[in-house]
């Protein structure tokens, strides 16, 4: 089985990975990591030089490849890659595999996101948490559609990785 966490970033995607393929003794793959040990850079970076069309075509390329292995595994999704191209329809029609949106609320994105927005490309030139807020609501009520697709919806607001990987682990 394969299990792809989703949802905005913010919303513990990597750390509740690492946790939940800990708890299944399966693999963990970080697709936005494996994507920087690829290009020996980060995504900020990547986004800079050679702009989002690029990353994107990279990332549909790196998941794809990622999904050729035959092993369990628990691969932690970008916050726009089920919205991006056919990234969505290919997971969902993959044999043995499982969507898990990871859905915070706009306000524990933003207290999340706020004092590390400099290390996220796609928020790094909003200023104020109001810019920041504002611009998350948007970015979600756009993505819903992607996110809101998975077979599994966790709310991950006031709760501690642990308690997330329990409720992924029961719904599985």
């Amino acid at each position: 089985m394969k299990i792809f966490l989703n949802g905005y970033m913010g919303a513990g995607k990597s750390l509740v990975g690492h946790k939940l393929s800990a708890e299944l003794n399966y693999n963990f793959v970080d697709l936005d990591e494996q994507i920087e040990l690829i290009e020996q850079t980060n995504i900020q970076s990547i986004f800079n030089k050679r702009g989002e069309l690029y990353f994107r075509r990279l990332e549909n390329k790196v998941l794809r490849d990622i999904m050729e292995k035959d092993e369990d595994m628990v691969i932690s999704l970008g916050g726009g890659t089920p919205c991006y191209g056919d990234n969505l329809e290919w997971i969902k029609k993959s044999s043995g595999s499982k969507t898990v949106y990871l859905k915070a609320t706009v306000k524990t994105l933003t207290d999340r996101l706020f004092l590390e927005k400099v290390h996220r490309p796609v928020i790094s030139h909003l200023q104020t948490k109001p810019e920041l807020e504002e611009f998350l609501r948007k970015h979600l009520f756009e993505r819903a559609y992607y996110y809101n697709q998975s077979d599994i919806i966790v709310d991950v607001d006031n709760r501690d990785p642990e308690q997330i990987v329990k409720s992924i682990t029961e719904k599985l």
